[in-house]
């Protein structure tokens, strides 16, 4: 026997029952569990860029469970339930996928041959027309505050890039890069702090609007790099650990020597 999606939803409404749900569940609401969901899908994350597959559906149906939970909490304010997130969910993704759906229906009608730029092209301007039917206003309306910053900030300059606020050339990207450096020499040499902490901003965007000229995602650049120095750290640990010193006891260019080491290995 296998469970359900219906089971699901029965084990949910179980654990929000008044009289006999778990006192931590009923405790939840919205904004509450809102921590749980980005940690769930950052695991789901970490699963794939660790190629770790076992754990992987493990980590898919914590994040599955997330979507259920906050499905209940709405359906207990007569909002909405999971079934209409499926079903406004499908209507979508037909909408949006007309090479495959040309009869707007799942039944029906021969897909049409095109590339995966065509694909996106229209991906984006279907999802503008639904933008301007929800009546927010502002080309960046509706990018939500607490993505992470890095892809926000990629968000935000691909919405703009839409509307022709795009340097042409990466040309232009890499000169204003070196125009923030020099910047925030300028901060740093007269002390402001404050302006500092504002250069550094400016610095930060403009490397993303690199990464984005480029067609490469900056979170997961990042991550990756987050990643690598995990590994080389991790190798020049061990040296320390071998070498029967303390951190201390070492020199910069020695703990330099082995970080070099752990380069040389392809770590």
């Amino acid at each position: 026997m296998r469970y359900t999606l219906d089971d699901l939803i029965q084990l949910m409404d179980a654990l929000r029952d008044p009289d006999s749900g778990c006192p931590w569940d009923l405790q939840q609401t919205f904004a509450s569990i809102v921590p749980h969901t980005l940690e769930e899908a950052y695991e789901v994350a970490d699963c794939i860029e660790r190629e770790d597959w076992p754990h992987l559906r493990d980590e898919l149906g914590d994040l599955l469970f997330q979507v259920v939970f906050y499905a209940r909490l709405a359906n207990e304010r007569d909002w909405f339930d999971l079934h209409a997130i499926i079903d406004q969910l499908v209507g979508k993704l037909i909408r949006r996928h007309p090479h495959v759906f040309p009869a707007g229906t799942l039944a029906g009608g021969e897909a049409l041959a095109v590339d995966t730029a065509q694909v996106s092209q229209t991906w984006e301007a279907i999802k503008q027309q639904e933008r301007d039917a929800k009546a927010r206003t502002g080309v960046l309306a509706d990018i939500p505050l607490n993505l992470p910053a890095l892809s926000r900030a990629a968000k935000l300059q691909r919405r703009a890039a839409r509307v022709g606020f795009d340097w042409p050339e990466i040309t232009g990207v890499l000169d204003k890069i070196e125009e923030e450096i020099g910047e925030l020499r300028q901060a740093l040499e007269q002390g402001d702090m404050d302006n500092a902490r504002e250069e550094i901003g400016d610095l930060l965007f403009a490397q993303v609007n690199l990464a984005r000229h480029l067609q490469m995602d900056p979170e997961q650049a990042l991550r990756n790099t987050n990643a690598k120095f995990e590994r080389r750290f991790g190798h020049v640990e061990q040296q320390v650990e071998a070498s029967g010193q303390n951190w201390e006891q070492l020199s910069l260019d020695q703990l330099d020597r082995w970080w070099d080491d752990a380069k040389a290995r392809g770590l």
